[in-house]
């Protein structure tokens, strides 16, 4: 009987665990999406890029059939670039940092829809860098010629700037927000917060107008519907709703000059 009951404890402790994977898939940007599953041995602390390597090595599926390796985006590893972004078990956010064992199986991974999916897990997220370039997301210097030590920020003002700075452009607060869709043009949280965090900057702000513009124009500060969810969704923590707020409150002052061609009113 111990002898049985020390075989069963052994076959137990030797039996692999596996994690099962439902993957909606798609072949071209055209074709209709499906799901395949897979399964793959279980390790410790793996995530689910770990687990899409695995699959990729060996992609086979439950059904024991032959199948195309998965295709998704990564690079950092790091919750730095924001190239794994995909929806997993409903939640827009990144791959590098999801867990195998904080998540719930089986465990379904899909491309975000905010974007045109390229295949698989792979999305075009153009749409954002464009924006960008709507928006100047940058500070104007050529570099051509010395300027001389710049300006300093309060550190205060640092300090709430480099939260800002987080941002890694990985789509997840347009995932998660309802106003961004097919029906509108609205640039997104992100792209707002880019704007205050360059009209922020002591050089950037000579462009300070045109950015406010921008955010004036269709798509802009009028679209957003104040649902919050891109603060909660946001894997980097940027207070995005405090950003819209402040740029509701300066595109307006800047309305009122355009209107008025006053200079009295501070911004």
């Amino acid at each position: 009987m111990a002898e049985q009951t020390a075989v069963k404890e052994q076959n137990t402790a030797t039996a692999k665990k596996t994690v099962r994977f439902d993957i909606q898939r798609q072949d071209t940007p055209d074709s209709k999406p499906y799901w395949e599953s897979f399964e793959v041995e279980y390790r410790p602390n793996m995530n689910v890029i770990s687990a899409l390597m695995e699959i990729r090595r060996n992609p086979v599926n439950t059904d024991g059939g032959k199948t195309t390796p998965i295709n998704w985006e990564m690079n950092c590893l790091e919750e730095v670039c924001g190239a794994c972004s995909m929806i997993i078990n409903g939640r827009p956010r990144q791959a590098c940092t999801a867990l195998i064992d904080n998540l719930a199986q089986p465990i379904k991974l899909e491309p975000m829809r905010t974007f045109p999916v390229v295949r698989d897990l792979v999305v075009d997220r153009e749409v954002m860098f464009d924006s960008l370039k709507r928006v100047k997301a940058w500070i104007p210097i050529d570099g051509t010629y010395d300027l001389g030590e710049g300006p300093r920020m309060p550190e205060r003002k640092r300090q709430w700037a480099y939260e800002l700075s987080k941002c890694m452009t990985c789509g997840v607060c347009l995932e998660a927000c309802p106003n961004v869709n097919d029906k509108t043009d609205f640039i997104g949280p992100a792209l707002i917060s880019q704007v205050r965090l360059f009209n922020t900057h002591p050089t950037g702000a000579m462009n300070k107008d045109e950015r406010l513009d921008a955010l004036l124009q269709d798509g802009g500060l009028q679209e957003c519907g104040n649902s919050q969810n891109c603060v909660v969704a946001c894997p980097k923590g940027i207070p995005l709703t405090t950003s819209i707020a402040a740029m509701n409150r300066s595109a307006t002052i800047h309305s009122f000059k355009n209107f008025f061609g006053s200079d009295h009113l501070v911004d």
